[in-house]
């Protein structure tokens, strides 16, 4: 069968949400089928022309980032720190292996939460498992845990926003190593550490 967007749905699918609003769902994704795309064709070439290169061990892949991000810890600082890690990560291994670290980062879109079951129960009260911010809340409440289309456009544009971020902070020469010195000055906190580390 040849590929096409929709193609998916003539297979079964697991871990889909069932939304009891059908006509508030396809207003959803009608919404997003009109909006930018987060990740460009350019972008998508790059990455796989780097992939080729670590499958034949010109190059090492470090994934990292939260399982799942939620809407309540979408903040810069909580953005700003992840990159943070995830730089400092890829010094040490350029440093250790010598060869081009190609960064994959869980974030700007890891809203789901795939479930076992989907149902759980707290006291006898049995409820739709939590799936992820992008389709209901955390909190065991009956109206809270039912799926809510709408839910993806928050996502869609948190996610935005932390890639532009990312862009911002890439643009803006966090990777430079001048940066990276001064961020591992943060965990000295004493004048007498602070001169080993320049000593070091």
């Amino acid at each position: 069968m040849e590929w096409e967007k929709n193609s998916w749905r003539n297979y079964e699918s697991k871990h889909i949400p069932d939304y009891s609003n059908t006509t508030e769902l396809n207003r959803v994704e009608n919404v997003l089928k009109q909006s930018s795309s987060l990740v460009f064709a350019n972008e998508i070439r790059s990455l796989d022309k780097k992939l080729a290169d670590i499958s034949t061990g010109n190059g090492f892949l470090l994934h990292g980032g939260d399982c799942a991000e939620s809407f309540s810890e979408f903040n810069a600082d909580n953005i700003e720190s992840t990159f943070k890690v995830v730089l400092q990560m890829a010094i040490i291994l350029t440093a250790g292996i010598k060869v081009p670290i190609t960064k994959i980062g869980r974030i700007a879109g890891q809203f789901a939460k795939p479930r076992t079951n989907s149902t759980e129960i707290i006291d006898g009260l049995e409820l739709p498992s939590y799936r992820g911010d992008i389709i209901n809340d955390i909190t065991f409440d009956e109206k809270l845990r039912q799926p809510d289309p709408n839910r993806m456009l928050k996502a869609y544009s948190q996610s935005a926003s932390t890639i532009a971020l990312l862009k911002s902070f890439s643009d803006r020469g966090y990777a430079d190593l001048k940066h990276l010195q001064s961020w591992n000055m943060e965990f000295v906190k004493n004048r007498k550490q602070e001169e080993r580390y320049h000593h070091l």
